[in-house]
């Protein structure tokens, strides 16, 4: 596989679309806190760290749902950063996602944060992915 990442926020997206309540990816340490990131922003219900069948590692993500209208609390998710086109920002430049609606998840020297997270702490780095 060549983009973990991108098949990681595929998987995710797919299941909002078709309305799943739980999805299931390969983990890594990268993907966990991606993951942390989504939950501790109220995209996500809950999630946890488990083992398939095979005895290989699975995030287990619960989505989160409007409990009347049904809609999901993900719109939309973009990867913005490739293998074949990395792209980085200063803190300065940092992306806002929907005029601030929506997150832009960094990964920085300090871990994987928000991009108003790293503004505040004026640290840059590669910009993982869209989410609003």
């Amino acid at each position: 596989m060549t983009d973990p990442i991108a098949d990681f926020l595929t998987r995710v997206r797919n299941a909002v679309k078709a309305n799943h309540k739980v999805v299931e990816a390969p983990a890594s340490k990268l993907k966990l806190e991606i993951t942390r990131v989504l939950f501790e922003q109220g995209y996500i219900l809950a999630y946890k760290e488990d083992t398939n069948e095979q005895g290989k590692p699975v995030i287990k993500i619960a989505l989160k749902y409007h409990p009347e209208t049904k809609t999901n609390a993900i719109k939309g998710l973009k990867r913005v950063s490739r293998p074949g086109l990395r792209r980085y920002c200063s803190a300065a430049d940092m992306p806002r996602v929907l005029n601030g609606l929506g997150i832009a998840v960094v990964s920085t020297s300090k871990g994987i944060m928000t991009d108003k997270k790293a503004r505040q702490e004026n640290v840059g780095g590669e910009v993982m992915c869209y989410v609003y």
